[in-house]
This record gives C-alpha cells, sequence and structure tokens, in this order.
C-alpha cells in the first residue's frame, strides 16, 4: 500500500452512488494503460449529475524538474478543440451572422468549388477537402507562425477527395476553414472569439489557446517515447493545427464546459441539438458524427464522444446523457492513449447502473 500511495497523487470526492468498490476498479483500468509512474502520466475524472465523483491524477507533470501531475493541471486537448469550434460556429448562427447552410463561398470568395461545400459540411467532416495533416509538405510549415488566410491558401487547392456529402471522413482542414469563417463573420480573432464568447462567459479561467511561450500556471509538459526513453514533445506552431487543435484546457473547466453545454448557457436548445444530431450523406446514409462530437454508443447507451492528439498530448471525452455521466481524461505523452480507458471507464459506469 505504500509503494501505491507515492504511485500517484489522489485528489477525489465520492458518494454513495459511486462506492469504493469501483473506485478501485477504475484504478485498475487506468493503470494498465499508464503503468509508468514514473514518467508522464494523465489526468481523470468522472462527473454525475455536473459534479464530480472521481478525480485524480497518476505520474509527473515536469520529468526534469520531477515534478508530479494533480488533477488541476493544464493540458493540451488537441481535436477536442473542435467541440468549441463548432459551437463558435452556432454562436455566430444564433447572431445572425451566418448560416450552416451559407456555402463557404459567401465567406473565403475564391475558395475552390467553394459554392458547393456549405459550413455543414465543414463541420460533419463531409467536405471532401484535403487534410493538410495528410499533405506530405506539411513539415516545411509546422513551424512557422501562419496567418488564418494563409493556412486556408496552404490546403484550397489540392485536389478534392470526394464531392460533398458523398461520405464521412475525418479532416482537420474543415474546421480550420471554420475557424477562418468565425474570424470574417465575427471580426475577431478566433482565440478572443472563444475566450470572450465561450471561456470568460462560464468560467474557464485556466483555459487558453495554446503557446510554449507563455507562462501558464500549472502546466503540464509534453513528451513523446522513444526506445532510448522519454523526450521533450516536437514543437510545432499552434498557428498550424489553429481552430482544429490548438486549445488548452483543465478536468475542472472541461466540466464547466460540460455543465454550460447541459445548461443552455451558450445557446438555445433548438440550435444546441445541432451538434447532437446524426446527420445523413447525399444517399440517405447516417453518420455517426454532429458538429464537433462523434455520436456512437456503448452497450447501446447512446454517448457523445471526441479525442484529440497533438503531439505530447492525448485527450478524450464521453458523455452518457442518459446518466448525465462525464468521462474525461489527459494525458502528457502520446505514447499513453486515454481513449480506451475514457471508454473502458464509461462502459463500467454503464455496467454498474445496470446492475443496480
Amino acid at each position: 500500500m505504500k509503494k501505491l500511495f507515492f504511485l500517484f497523487i489522489v485528489f477525489f470526492t465520492t458518494n454513495l452512488s459511486f462506492s469504493q468498490n469501483i473506485e478501485s476498479k477504475v484504478d485498475s483500468i487506468i493503470l494498465k494503460e499508464f503503468k509508468d509512474t514514473n514518467g508522464p502520466g494523465g489526468v481523470f475524472l468522472i462527473s454525475k449529475k455536473g459534479k464530480p465523483v472521481y478525480k485524480k491524477a497518476f505520474g509527473l507533470a515536469n520529468l526534469e524538474l520531477d515534478v508530479k501531475l494533480f488533477p488541476k493541471d493544464v493540458f493540451q486537448i488537441g481535436s477536442m478543440t473542435k467541440q468549441f469550434t463548432a459551437i463558435a460556429i452556432l454562436i455566430l448562427e444564433e447572431q445572425g451572422k451566418l448560416s450552416v447552410n451559407d456555402p463557404i463561398s459567401k465567406f473565403i470568395p475564391d475558395y475552390p468549388k467553394g459554392n458547393s461545400i456549405k459550413i455543414h459540411h465543414l463541420l460533419t467532416h463531409t467536405s471532401g477537402i484535403k487534410d493538410f495533416t495528410k499533405m506530405k509538405t506539411i513539415s516545411e510549415i509546422a513551424q512557422k507562425e501562419i496567418a488564418p488566410k494563409e493556412m486556408v491558401d496552404f490546403f484550397k487547392n489540392e485536389p478534392v477527395d470526394f464531392a460533398p456529402g458523398e461520405k464521412f471522413e475525418y479532416n482537420n482542414s474543415g474546421y480550420v476553414a471554420l475557424g477562418y469563417i468565425i474570424e470574417l463573420a465575427s471580426k475577431e480573432k478566433y482565440e478572443d472569439f472563444i475566450k470572450k464568447n465561450i471561456f470568460d462567459k462560464i468560467g474557464m479561467n485556466d483555459s487558453y489557446y495554446a503557446s510554449d511561450r507563455k507562462i501558464i500556471a500549472n502546466r503540464a509538459y509534453g513528451y513523446h517515447k522513444k526506445s532510448n526513453g522519454y523526450v521533450n514533445k516536437t514543437v510545432i506552431n499552434f498557428s498550424v493545427p489553429f481552430s482544429s487543435g490548438s486549445l488548452m484546457s483543465t478536468l475542472d473547466d472541461m466540466l464547466k464546459w460540460q455543465n454550460a453545454l447541459n445548461q443552455n448557457l451558450l445557446l438555445q436548445p433548438a440550435n444546441l441539438e445541432k451538434a447532437f444530431t446524426k446527420y445523413s450523406l447525399n444517399n440517405g446514409e447516417k453518420i455517426e458524427y454532429g458538429y464537433g462530437w462523434h455520436l456512437k454508443n456503448i452497450n447501446g447507451v447512446p454517448t457523445r464522444e471526441h479525442g484529440g492528439s497533438i503531439f505530447g498530448f492525448k485527450s478524450m471525452a464521453v458523455y452518457i446523457p442518459d446518466e448525465d455521466t462525464y468521462v474525461l481524461g489527459f494525458s502528457n505523452c502520446d505514447c499513453n492513449s486515454p481513449t480506451q480507458v475514457t471508454r473502458d471507464i464509461a462502459k463500467l459506469v454503464i455496467e454498474n447502473k445496470n446492475q443496480k
């Protein structure tokens, strides 16, 4: 027990609905993936009805300084940024500054075939435009400060992969284009719009547009694992992933985000529901994606999910609407994935509920 105590830092709250037995099972699920507690690790949260019932940190936030991770630490969340970009688009739609049915040519007139690509297609990964992360030339700009227009120009003339609405294919370029449209429609920088209309509005005081230069309190440092051990993460200029993956946050702030969505603090219910609707392709086939969320299920129970991966970090969240339960995990090494861990915890929560 003494060894286990030093393996991880524990901060948690419990209630009658979250027994010590379930808590130990959650610990076991996490430690199967996050084995090296003397290396970089992760933080995890489970909430029920908007309140944390489990919150723990495993491993180190900084290897060089031998600093342990805490649940309050700030992580890069990668593609979970897409949730914020999607909601920002719906906020602008509610303000009358755009429609999800607008062609992107309304905002980016010189975009090739932009009359046939709708904002809706960008939101649902059904646009067919080239994903910049799959372009061989991405290494040429990865560390450069690049304006949103330049980023869109980087991929816009690439051959399309398919006609808009023909299929679903996860696409970072679409969400970069959405960030540029947010700037054009709002006449504000993307990061300023997100801060003012989301972070500040709901008290996400420890969430940021990512930066490697700013002093950010309680920052978790990112790592890769090589054959000879851990190394510091590869540097990327955050203007490249931009609105597809450049936000930072904490467990508590992401719970504020989930609660704000549930309480309709950011959008009217009918508009918010657009984010959680399964849309159809041109042939009528439904896809398991709304606006910024995968819409799946665990054991037949509907879930809203999204993960993220960016150099040195991985993230994953699963929300179970029927149970008002939120499961969230962050890792500060891309060698440890919280994706299946988080889904397995959500599955455990569902099975425990069904057994009562």
